[in-house]
């Protein structure tokens, strides 16, 4: 086949539902997650909370992100990744709807705590299944897509703010949480199990590999503490140019609800374009230089980011911001499942974005801590000059294997690293 055939190479049934299924699961995880970030200052006056102490609600779900990772994707790599994915969603979603019921901070902060663990277990099973029944010569693209199931769900997160919070307030915005996880649940139980996870099962009976040997392996060790160090800096990219926004627009520059809620929408439209567009480019110009060029020209645009005071401009700047910061992430479900093992896929790319979150997780807490005392452009600011250019330096000093072929081992347990010429 022709790369250019391959390129036109149209999904099977199964791989669309596939698909549709980890869109939709990430897609409905990320909107329950930033029904907080939309809705925690009314939640703070509504509860008697102060700001800093409700920020803590993220940082709840972001802690417990690596034990769901981990939990779920030792499973799936025993088990297969359809019956631990139809799980995953059946309980955040019920966590994410007993939010709406929650009579104090206590409850609501324990629920979070909880929905954490599912959120943190949907993205490693969803991309791995995903990126293991997608034709390999359209990861990039379908990787773009994938990620922006997070853009998705913020903005989807802002419509129903929109629609639903000024009649039923912050409860109707969580119960309504439920209803998009049960569509995600429906096109996952028409999914097949990953021929490549069942190409792995049959090759471990035979050489009896442990997952323990293959994460031992030193040159996977070292991938890890590498990726762990590379996503908590993408988490703090992320989350740094994501959850204090809407505040800093309504309590900082003083827009109303409305005008939040449109820039919010602008700048989502953005990350999902950036998303998608820049990881299929990523199939061409590598996926390094497609983080190193997005990072490196998030650092102009921030100062129209974190500056602008009229509707236009602070919709422009964070537009570009999006795009650029979502477009290096449209990368990472590609890049992170063609470097992790065979043997240990479920669980090796959704440990490692995880704890990245983890070490990231004090974000909203330190931003709004800093806005306090010198307002929230210095926050902005002081926060992401640095961050961006981590996210830069790391991914230019890394490897990549878009080559990568799912279920034809990866790393050899023995330590000779056969299979995989980089050595990172």
């Amino acid at each position: 086949m022709s790369s250019a055939a391959a390129v036109r190479e149209r999904l099977t049934p199964d791989q669309r539902n596939a698909f549709a299924g980890a869109f939709l699961g990430w897609t409905m995880d990320a909107f329950d997650y930033f029904i907080v970030v939309l809705v925690y200052a009314e939640v703070s006056k509504d509860l008697g909370v102060p700001l800093t102490t409700m920020a803590l609600l993220t940082t709840a779900t972001l802690v417990m992100r690596p034990v769901g990772a981990l939990l779920f994707g030792l499973w799936a790599d025993r088990v297969g990744r359809r019956t631990p994915l139809v799980v995953d969603v059946l309980f955040y979603s019920v966590v994410g709807f007993l939010c709406a019921f929650a009579p104090n901070f206590t409850v609501l902060f324990v629920l979070r705590l909880l929905y954490g663990i599912g959120m943190g277990g949907e993205w490693g099973l969803g991309a791995a299944l995903a990126m293991e029944k997608v034709p390999a010569s359209r990861r990039g693209f379908f990787s773009g897509v994938l990620q922006q199931g997070y853009s998705t769900g913020y903005l989807l997160a802002a419509v129903a703010y929109y629609l639903v919070d000024p009649h039923l307030g912050w409860r109707g915005m969580f119960a309504i949480s439920i209803v998009p996880g049960l569509l995600a649940l429906f096109v996952r139980t028409r999914v097949r199990e990953s021929a490549a996870w069942e190409q792995t099962r049959e090759r471990v009976a035979l050489t009896r590999s442990t997952p323990g040997q293959v994460f031992r392996n030193p040159l996977v060790l070292r991938r890890f503490v590498y990726l762990v160090l590379l996503m908590t800096a993408f988490n703090w990219m992320s989350h740094g140019t994501q959850d204090v926004y809407p505040t800093f627009l309504k309590e900082g520059l003083g827009f109303s609800a409305d005008s939040a809620i449109g820039i919010a929408v602008i700048y989502n439209v953005g990350a999902i374009i950036g998303g998608t567009l820049l990881g299929a480019a990523s199939q061409r110009i590598g996926r390094r230089w497609t983080i190193v060029g997005c990072a490196l020209l998030g650092l102009p645009v921030l100062y129209l980011f974190t500056q602008s005071t009229t509707f236009g401009m602070v919709a422009l700047g964070s537009f570009l911001m999006q795009f650029l910061v979502q477009g290096a992430w449209g990368v990472i479900p590609a890049h992170l499942t063609e470097l992790s093992p065979d043997e240990i896929r479920g669980f090796y790319p959704g440990v490692t974005y995880q704890l990245g979150n983890l070490l990231a997780s004090l974000n909203l807490y330190l931003q709004e801590d800093i806005a306090a005392a010198h307002g929230y452009p210095a926050a902005l600011v002081w926060t992401l000059v640095p961050v961006l250019l981590v996210v830069a330096g790391l991914a230019a000093v890394g490897t990549e294997r878009r080559e990568a072929v799912f279920g034809g081992g990866t790393v050899d347990v023995r330590g000779s690293g056969a299979a995989a010429p980089d050595r990172r």
